[in-house]
């Protein structure tokens, strides 16, 4: 079993979003075939928590922009700190961390042994295209 197109429309709405907010180290794992509740993790990081905040708020515009448009049932942390936030869109958890709590908790370590689903950032994309 593999994530539903649907969640990889969202996990790729989601990322593209961070990063347009300067998120670092984004990936999206594909937990499908270990966890029944969700299909995809979407995991990002920022070095401080407005910048967390902001990632999240930007993630959060993104989706509701959707043909389909994506609400999370459920958000969690962010106040008073924003060093974590989870936003649950069903198909879809997105964790948005400080660098430091992504280090120290390590949820990418934890789900290694599952698929990556690429992510390309379209400005990245773009810049080497104008470069050659």
């Amino acid at each position: 079993m593999t994530a539903s197109e649907r969640a990889v429309e969202i996990a790729l709405a989601g990322a593209q979003a961070a990063a347009d907010k300067k998120a670092e180290n984004i990936s999206i794992i594909d937990v499908s075939d270990h966890l029944v509740i969700t299909d995809a993790f979407l995991i990002a990081s920022a070095p401080n928590e407005r910048q967390v905040l902001s990632i999240v708020d930007a993630i959060e515009e993104a989706l509701l922009q959707l043909p389909e448009k994506a609400k999370p049932v459920r958000r969690e942390g962010g106040n008073p700190s924003g060093r974590w936030v989870l936003l649950d869109f069903i198909d879809v958890v997105v964790h948005v961390q400080h660098n430091e709590e992504r280090e120290f908790y390590g949820l990418d370590k934890l789900w290694k042994d599952c698929p990556i689903i690429e992510f390309q950032d379209r400005d990245l994309t773009e810049q080497l295209v104008e470069s050659e």
